[in-house]
């Protein structure tokens, strides 16, 4: 086992407060978006103790990682944002080999700013609150849609209605979503424009409620880019609020954005994005369309639940976030102080405390702080110091 030192991300959306309050340090005044705990070779973590990097550190020794052949299969980060992040999705396992291999064959450097696929991977994700939560996550179910759009009550919207026929099946959901948003990302800039302004004038007229949450965003997103393709996007999105330890899922396929706050997500090892809006990066809209599902996204949470073996201690809270991803599963603990135990993940793990101070083995963890947990090291003991103030916490992400 080892302590590892993250990689930094600084994007413009990124928070210049939340992760130094996490770690206690004095902020920059810079923003801060993102801290990398893995192996990704775009940006790896380090060994504290030699500086090596941990994607070297796991090709030298593949047991670490057994039975995962191609190294460590998930990249974990604490994310903090303060502005809304890109449109995105990501693509499926066939299509990241696809494009990626394509981009190889044109000669597109993995640093090139046009470049789409950075590795061959694809790269389900969860996000987990730290601090409350807003994401916009996979496509609303059409009929909410609707009942927006109604109580919008905008001519100019109206004319797009008409291809949302009233058939209520999946397919045709599918379909209606499909016609919708490749029409609206392929209307000339002025036009595209004209329909904001007027959605934007609108907007005071829908009901106390979510739709009044959905279009205050809508709002916000519009002053931030004004007249880009993701403010129409974010009107067909589930808009979601997690409050700490809520938990969102998004497989391949699936559009969103996360609009502000401090989370734990865990992804599978890659940095794949496809964009179609929302920010001054690269846009492709074609493949992001080629990637897409528009199939309705009915529950975007994951819930977590009671974890069974892993940790031989009495925590306030062991839960795990299970999901459809065979890369990983995210569990969490809250230890009360003087807690004792034994983490054994069945697989190579990293563990991240985010609150207190945790000890694993002789390794002391403080907030922002992280374990490289090898397969071959076993079994490792926890313990909480008995005067600790409050309770830590520590999130575990295992394949």
């Amino acid at each position: 086992m080892d302590k590892i030192v993250p990689a930094a991300r600084r994007y413009s959306w990124g928070s210049r407060t939340l992760i130094p309050e996490l770690v206690g340090s004095e902020p920059s005044g810079q923003p801060l978006a993102e801290l990398w705990y893995g192996a990704h070779p775009g940006d790896p973590s380090t060994i504290a103790e030699t500086g090596a990097r941990l994607d070297e550190v796991i090709d030298a020794d593949p047991r670490s990682v057994a039975p995962w052949a191609g190294g460590l299969p998930f990249l974990m980060k604490i994310l903090a944002a303060d502005d809304v992040l890109s449109l995105q999705a990501h693509p499926s396992p066939e299509q990241a080999a696809e494009g990626f291999a394509r981009e190889n064959a044109l000669g597109i450097a993995l640093d090139d700013a046009k470049r789409n696929y950075k590795d061959g991977s694809h790269k389900p994700e969860i996000i987990i609150a730290l601090s409350p939560f807003y994401a916009m996550a996979g496509f609303r179910p059409l009929a909410r849609t609707r009942e927006l759009f109604a109580a919008l009550e905008c001519p100019e919207l109206d004319r797009y209605q008409s291809m949302l026929s009233p058939e209520e099946t999946p397919d045709a959901e599918e379909g209606n979503l499909r016609a919708l948003f490749t029409t609206w990302i392929t209307i000339p800039s002025a036009a595209r424009r004209e329909l904001i302004d007027a959605i934007v004038a609108a907007a005071p007229r829908v009901p106390e409620g979510w739709m009044s949450r959905v279009m205050d965003t809508v709002l916000h997103i519009n002053e931030q880019y004004p007249g880009d393709i993701g403010v129409l996007g974010a009107l067909l999105l589930n808009h979601i609020e997690l409050a700490p330890g809520e938990a969102v899922y998004l497989d391949a396929g699936q559009l969103h954005a996360y609009v502000h706050g401090l989370g734990v997500e865990v992804m599978a090892n890659s940095d794949n994005v496809l964009r179609g809006g929302l920010t001054p990066k690269y846009v492709d809209v074609p493949e992001l369309v080629k990637v897409l599902k528009f199939a309705a996204l009915e529950e975007p949470r994951v819930h977590p639940q009671q974890l069974g073996d892993g940790l031989s201690v009495a925590a306030t809270v062991a839960e795990e976030y299970i999901t459809p991803a065979d890369e990983f599963t995210v569990d969490r603990y809250e230890l009360p102080a003087g807690a004792t135990g034994t983490l054994n993940p069945t697989g190579p793990a990293i563990a991240l405390c985010t609150h207190g101070t945790v000890t694993l083995g002789e390794t002391s963890l403080a907030p922002g702080e992280a374990a490289w947990l090898p397969v071959t090291d076993g079994p490792v003991t926890v313990t909480v110091d008995s005067a600790a103030a409050a309770p830590a916490q520590l999130f575990v992400a295992r394949a």
